[in-house]
């Protein structure tokens, strides 16, 4: 019994092992992460070079090619969303206390009235919302993170405030919209750290999100890279890796019935 469960405890590890470095995306989508509407990996393009601390890829989210409602509940005013984004990680154990970093950098290239937004939640394992990590907005009049009109961001982010650097849109997830710009309040970001300290020790998903605001015209996006929890770049488990875990387990299985 004991060489079984110490058998099923190595499988688990090998199907479950984090990569050697907090390049997430370097493979593209990670596999079971889950997608709605518009997502990919791109290397550095456009205004939008790769991570600090990242891959030789990041991942991004678009309202451009999305047909799907993406939205964070109860927000906004004058205004209601007609189409976005989401990308769910795969579920991960933290411990308590563990750092949650990451970086993200927002385009949009959707200006005035039009106030386009993205963000990123910790959700637990019931997908209920544990921490609004930031939330970034089209803003004619002001800095970009943290959206008006939207909750707070609960991690600290690096710079702080952030403003817009306008007509910085030239991105290909934004489609043919790229390089252009709809009146003031459009452009990047740039990359922006986020961290989060983890307060209770479970099992986690990361979600990020962006919104196209009032109309389907113009388009924005998302890009995230470099994301580390306790110091160990984000769990990955490979296709390949998790079909061992379930073959393991199906011997395991023959193995009992056998010594029955």
């Amino acid at each position: 019994m004991q060489t079984r469960k110490l058998f099923v405890s190595a499988l688990i590890a090998l199907a479950w092992a984090a990569p050697a470095a907090a390049g997430t995306f370097d493979g593209g989508i990670p596999a079971y992460w889950e997608c709605r509407g518009s997502c990919g990996t791109s290397g550095a393009n456009g205004v939008v070079p790769l991570a600090p601390g990242g891959g030789s890829a990041y991942g991004w989210i678009s309202t451009y090619g999305s047909t799907v409602s993406a939205a964070l509940p109860g927000v906004g005013s004058g205004g209601e969303d007609v189409n976005g984004s989401t990308l769910h990680s795969v579920s991960f154990d933290a411990g308590a206390g563990s750092l949650l970093d990451f970086r993200f950098n927002y385009v949009s290239t959707d200006g005035a009235g039009f106030a386009d937004y993205a963000w990123a939640r910790l959700l637990d394992q019931d997908n209920a919302q544990v921490a609004m990590l930031f939330t970034a907005r089209t803003n004619s009049a002001g800095n970009a993170v943290p959206g008006f009109e939207l909750p707070a961001p609960q991690a600290t982010l690096t710079p702080f405030p952030v403003p817009i650097v306008e007509g910085q849109t030239d991105w290909a997830p934004l489609g043919p919209d790229a390089d252009e710009c709809y009146d003031t309040g459009c452009g990047a970001t740039g990359w922006v750290r986020a961290r989060y300290t983890i307060a209770s020790a479970g099992t986690y998903r990361l979600e990020f999100g962006v919104t196209n605001w009032e109309d389907a015209d113009f388009d924005s996006g998302l890009a995230f890279d470099a994301i580390t929890v306790g110091g160990a770049p984000l769990p990955i488990p490979e296709p390949g890796q998790y079909a061992m875990l379930l073959a393991g387990l199906a011997a395991l299985t023959v193995l009992k019935r056998r010594a029955r």
